[in-house]
């Protein structure tokens, strides 16, 4: 007997004891609907993970001040000089593998346009951070060099900041006014949405860092074009460790850090952040999915113990088999696609289950979530292999009966 011809007589068989052999599938199902709510939810965290890191740059060092120390009184994270507009200009044209760097000043302030008004956000930056910070334009364009230089009264908005403050109008070529300052919005930036903070990062207007330290942001500074961080990009190829060093390097020397001293400014590799948090998702994922396997595990034992009763319940009917020509890997070969019927059976209404939970949890508890056709092909290969694993003791059992004495049973 193939396995095509014995397929019908094992449907056959689990159709005759359909309530026990629904109740046999049962722990197969919820095995298999654990595993595809699980990983969807995973994946979908672990995709919004790499979205919002990926919305910070690619190839990107940050560089802000460190920590300030007088008397051998240290004043934490921030407090030390700040960096400055020709610190950037070192950095772009001194440390090879730069392609590009941008300071940035900030505070908050109320924009105006006509009757409405809106706080946001108001960045002070240079001509590279759009590319720097891979923000791209919706509509209008940036601002120039030339432009940061002249300290023009421009901005470049974010589009939360365009919603609130024109509607469905364009603002481009409006004239806002950034507390008393009257500024020209000449471009708007695609929606980012919310940060790996929760923070909206499209709640925000960028205009030139000359402008915005002389006549909106109004700080008293002790030194001259300050900036509260350094983006720098990465050329293509570069290695992140070697770059940061020369700029460690080149900033010791223009802060005066005397050798063996701690550096009062500190360069992060966002590179290093991304794989420490993609391993933490993968990691989270390992674990989902094996919590989910116990499942799996529980359902075959339950297929196993159903396929055992089964065989004892036909031992005459394997004995008349035997009896009439059979041979014992037909026999096996029946309860085998018996039980992998059960398990793959249970797999697809599993599946089904998975996928309308995934939905449930996304709609109600607002996660993040990704069904990636493989997981699905998995989860069935995994109930498929669940069948044969734990049927083939009882496939084999029901193959090592005597014909006489399966005959002579009751």
């Amino acid at each position: 007997m193939n396995p095509l011809a014995a397929l019908p007589v094992a449907l056959n068989s689990l159709r005759v004891n359909a309530l026990r052999s629904l109740l046999a599938m049962l722990g197969v199902v919820i095995g298999v609907g654990s595993v595809i709510v699980m990983v969807s939810i995973s994946e979908g965290a672990k995709q919004a993970v790499e979205q919002q890191i990926a919305s910070l740059g690619a190839n990107l060092l940050v560089v802000r001040p460190g920590s300030s120390a007088f008397g051998g009184r240290r004043g934490g994270a921030g407090t030390a000089t700040l960096l400055t507009d020709a610190d950037v200009d070192a950095i772009r044209n001194e440390v090879a593998n730069v392609a590009a760097a941008s300071g940035e000043i900030g505070s908050s302030a109320a924009m105006v346009a006509g009757g409405t008004n809106w706080t946001t956000r108001i960045q002070g930056v240079n001509e590279d951070f759009f590319r720097v910070r891979d923000w791209r334009l919706e509509r209008g364009r940036l601002f120039t060099a030339e432009e940061f230089r002249a300290g023009a009264r421009v901005a470049v908005i974010g589009t939360t900041v365009a919603e609130q403050l024109f509607g469905v109008s364009d603002p481009v070529g409006q004239v806002v006014r950034i507390g008393n300052v009257p500024v020209e919005v000449i471009g708007v930036l695609q929606s980012k949405g919310q940060s790996a903070f929760g923070t909206d990062q499209d709640d925000v207007a960028f205009m030139p860092a000359t402008t915005a330290r002389s006549r909106v942001i109004g700080f008293t500074f002790n030194q001259r074009d300050p900036v509260f961080a350094i983006y720098v990009e990465l050329a293509g190829g570069a290695n992140p460790a070697h770059v940061q060093a020369d700029i460690e390097e080149l900033l010791r020397i223009r802060r005066n850090v005397l050798p063996g001293a701690e550096d009062n400014f500190n360069v992060r590799d966002m590179a290093e952040f991304i794989r420490a948090r993609n391993e933490t998702a993968a990691q989270l994922g390992l674990l989902l999915a094996a919590t989910a396997a116990i499942s799996l595990i529980v359902g075959g034992i339950g297929i196993m113990n159903i396929m055992l009763v089964s065989v004892t319940e036909r031992t005459r009917e394997i004995g008349l088999r035997l009896a009439v020509g059979a041979r014992r890997r037909n026999i096996r070969d029946q309860f085998l696609i018996e039980s992998v019927t059960l398990c793959v059976t249970g797999g697809l209404i599993g599946l089904l289950a998975g996928v309308a939970g995934t939905m449930v949890v996304e709609a109600m508890g607002q996660f993040p979530v990704a069904i990636h056709p493989m997981v699905a092909g998995l989860a069935i290969g995994s109930a498929a292999f669940v069948g044969i694993f734990f049927g083939f003791y009882p496939a084999h059992r029901a193959s090592r009966l005597d014909p006489i004495e399966a005959l002579r049973f009751e």
